[in-house]
């Protein structure tokens, strides 16, 4: 399938064909759930922790003896019942993340493009140079693209211009071709490839790269 490169300056730079193995995926609403579950676990710190017995700073000696004092039987005062003690089954530090076979992985990043392409967001262009990287001239620049919050994907290196100038306007994202994902995809109104990224993402997709 063909479809129009544009620059920036919103004027027809050719056109490219795309995939339809990446950009013609039935729609898979079960996979993009998988996939997106899966990238938000993977995201999620896992840093919380309580303190164990093992944990808590006191004396190892028994509170009082065993029998004779009418009291229930302790061995600890860093046991959990007590003031300043240890918790019980209390979160532990550990990885939240899923696993997810990489042909489920490609096969969701494929439906996320050909959605997008499907529903009339999917806009190429030909790089990601612009004459001013400014905010106020991409602002107006996407304005007549018709981009309202756009995740844009660039090459292997982002022109580091362009990515400062799109990071102080709102709902705008900018990534390298390699951080192309599904959540973010599906988070954003348009999604913007370049050519390069294109490439990349056929490349990797089709098992040629």
């Amino acid at each position: 399938m063909k479809v129009a490169v544009k620059t920036f300056d919103n004027k027809t730079a050719g056109d490219i064909e795309l995939s339809d193995k990446v950009f013609g995926a039935k729609m898979r609403k079960d996979i993009l759930a998988r996939m997106v579950q899966y990238q938000l676990a993977k995201r999620r710190a896992g840093t919380q922790k309580t303190k164990g017995i093992s944990d808590i700073s006191g004396t190892t000696k028994k509170p009082w003896k065993q029998k004779g004092t009418g009291r229930a039987r302790q061995g600890s005062l860093r046991s959990p019942q007590f003031k300043g003690g240890a918790r019980i089954f209390g979160p532990v530090v550990r990885s939240h993340a899923l696993g997810l076979p990489k042909k489920v992985r490609n096969l969701a990043l494929c439906i996320a493009l050909s959605a997008k392409h499907a529903e009339g967001k999917l806009f190429i262009v030909d790089s990601l140079e612009v004459k001013e990287a400014k905010t106020q001239k991409l602002v107006a620049a996407f304005e007549k693209l018709g981009f309202k919050e756009p995740l844009i994907v660039g090459g292997k290196e982002l022109d580091e211009s362009f990515a400062k100038a799109a990071r102080n306007i709102k709902g705008v994202d900018v990534l390298p071709q390699q951080g192309a994902n599904v959540y973010d995809i599906l988070n954003h109104e348009e999604l913007v490839l370049t050519k390069d990224a294109v490439e990349f993402l056929e490349a990797r997709l089709t098992g040629k790269k």
